[in-house]
């Protein structure tokens, strides 16, 4: 293989997440334009060559059929996409895909890719990410693989995983920083006007997790009460008088119907609550503490870092709605 030309291989399928070729591409084409001498080169492949569609409707031509495509590979990058689901029992796309990562001195996937990753038996025994949405859908699938929702990206040996959509990009700066160093990757972030390294996890992007419905009515009572007043004393001893039961076994039949002890719950609530204050409102953050019951900006960060890996200024800044 020619270092000065690393041969990249993206394998896409029907239904792909288009972001999910054309970022990493456009990273690696970049490269390639500021520093010609040490270049990527790009193939595109799928199960049949020609046409393929994206989810969004864009077709993209596959100038080899995967049954074609030999080593050596520098990188062989599998895209995700919502059509991803119906391809996990297409077998010539995963044998395809468990055949080439041997010719490639490295392997990597953006979002749901690490589905088809996985299905090719290359996740087993390592850590992986795939997009917050799904990411337990891939460790119950896939028990013997570590799935983390929330780094951007994973490397674990030769083997690259990344988060929602997006984080293609972040994954094929990391890539050409460890072929070329951080000045090269730099530069290619700054004329596409992305960051080097992205603030924070998935974790600020995605919806609250949720804990489970109670059975019980008088629980459900409560658990909307807790979500509706977080500024409220949501103590244990509280609570308990509220359901009418002892703080023993409210605490029992808590957790055992909502998968939380009330403690967990009440601060999950209130970070959520504080969430929703910082993008809706202007109001400053010893405000956004006690509204939220969290009390003080030094507990609001504490928690919120906790829940969302971001601190509360930044996440402010990111998805503040101006119009409010």
């Amino acid at each position: 293989m020619d270092d000065m030309h690393r041969r990249v291989v993206i394998v896409i399928f029907d239904g792909f997440q288009m972001f999910d070729l054309a970022g990493p591409a456009d990273v690696f084409a970049t490269a390639s334009l500021l520093s010609p001498k040490s270049g990527y080169r790009i193939e595109v492949t799928a199960v049949r060559a020609g046409s393929v569609p994206a989810h969004n409707g864009l077709v993209t031509v596959a100038q080899t059929p995967l049954a074609d495509v030999a080593g050596p590979i520098d990188t062989l990058l599998i895209v995700g996409g919502l059509g991803v689901r119906d391809q996990l029992d297409n077998r010539p796309l995963v044998e395809g895909i468990a055949r080439l990562a041997p010719a490639a001195r490295r392997v990597a996937s953006v979002c749901s890719g690490a589905f088809l990753l996985a299905e090719a038996g290359l996740l087993a025994g390592r850590r992986a990410t795939t997009h917050w949405l799904v990411a337990d859908e891939l460790a119950d699938r896939h028990p013997d693989v570590e799935v983390d929702a929330d780094p951007i990206y994973i490397e674990d040996g030769n083997v690259w995983t990344s988060a929602g959509v997006s984080s293609g990009v972040d994954l094929a700066l990391a890539l050409i920083a460890e072929d070329h160093g951080h000045a090269l990757a730099r530069d290619v972030a700054r004329g596409l006007v992305v960051y080097l390294h992205r603030p924070g996890g998935q974790s600020q992007f995605s919806t609250p997790m949720r804990a489970d419905t109670p059975r019980r009515q008088p629980l459900r009572q409560l658990q909307a009460f807790i979500d509706a007043n977080p500024a409220e004393d949501l103590s244990v001893p509280a609570l308990a008088r509220r359901a009418g039961m002892s703080e023993r076994h409210f605490s029992r039949v808590f957790t055992e119907e909502t998968g939380l002890s009330p403690g967990r719950y009440v601060e999950r609530s209130r970070a959520e609550a504080a969430r929703r204050l910082l993008e809706a409102t202007g109001h400053p953050l010893d405000t956004v503490a006690r509204q939220s019951g969290l009390g003080a900006p030094e507990t609001l960060y504490r928690v919120f870092r906790r829940h969302w890996r971001i601190a509360p200024g930044d996440y402010r800044r990111r998805f503040h709605g101006k119009e409010n």
